[in-house]
């Protein structure tokens, strides 16, 4: 897997990385990590760079390094500043699943003043589309409308594609957000989403509509979500 310099210490793109697999269970709760000279193999670092990314996660307390045996998976969920809820996808993991995300496509969209889009982004957004699979099964469908707040320089640049969380990238980037307003409802899936979701032309999914604001009341996100749940269900858990 290439790294980019522009986008940081190695290290922490590798930590952020390996923390990514670890939430989307492709590295199991009591698993081994690959060891230090696989990982320096895939990413094509020194051993003392790989080092500082599993550094980095101990510390955060997603592993434990147990000497003759290897750096065990101690942690599957991260802190939550948004919600005393858990995320949907912590909750599969914790299940016991694999979800595995792609990016299907990724642009910055200029905006013209007095339209819809310019009202509610901005002059831009970033329109991000991406697969949720779920062991081995497309499972959702998801397409993001970052804002023109959310994005470097107003808008003028796109945030990296290469994201592992978007919302711990928003969050690395200063921007914290305060408030979700979710809206559902079932309805025929269009054609394209049907194919990705690999479903007979037709098929009923459930749709979510999510809106995210920061703590000014500005809007940050706006993502639609197909979701195929006849393969699984979607959870929602709150703490008291």
């Amino acid at each position: 897997m290439s790294l980019k310099r522009k986008q940081g210490p190695l290290y922490q793109q590798i930590q952020k990385i390996l923390k990514d697999r670890i939430l989307h269970g492709i590295y199991p709760l009591g698993s081994i990590i690959p060891s230090e000279p696989l990982l320096e193999k895939e990413f094509g670092v020194s051993k003392m760079t790989v080092r500082g990314a599993v550094q980095e996660l101990a510390q955060e307390g997603y592993v434990q390094k147990r000497s003759g045996i290897g750096t065990i998976v101690t942690r599957n969920t991260s802190y939550q500043k948004l919600s005393k809820g858990k995320r949907f996808t912590e909750l599969l993991v914790e299940e016991g699943h694999r979800l595995e995300k792609r990016l299907l496509s990724s642009k910055l969209i200029a905006n013209a003043a007095g339209t819809e889009e310019y009202n509610r982004y901005g002059p831009y957004c970033q329109r991000i589309e991406r697969l949720y699979i779920l062991n081995g099964q497309p499972y959702i469908h998801l397409i993001h409308f970052l804002t023109a707040a959310a994005l470097p320089d107003g808008g003028a640049k796109e945030m990296s594609t290469d994201i592992q969380s978007l919302y711990d990238s928003l969050e690395e980037n200063n921007i914290v957000l305060e408030n979700f307003k979710d809206r559902f409802f079932v309805e025929p899936a269009a054609a394209e989403v049907c194919l990705l979701l690999e479903l007979p032309p037709g098929t009923h999914v459930l749709k979510r509509l999510r809106n995210s604001y920061d703590g000014e009341g500005r809007l940050i996100e706006h993502s639609i979500g197909s979701y195929n749940t006849a393969l699984h269900h979607y959870l929602v858990s709150y703490d008291a």
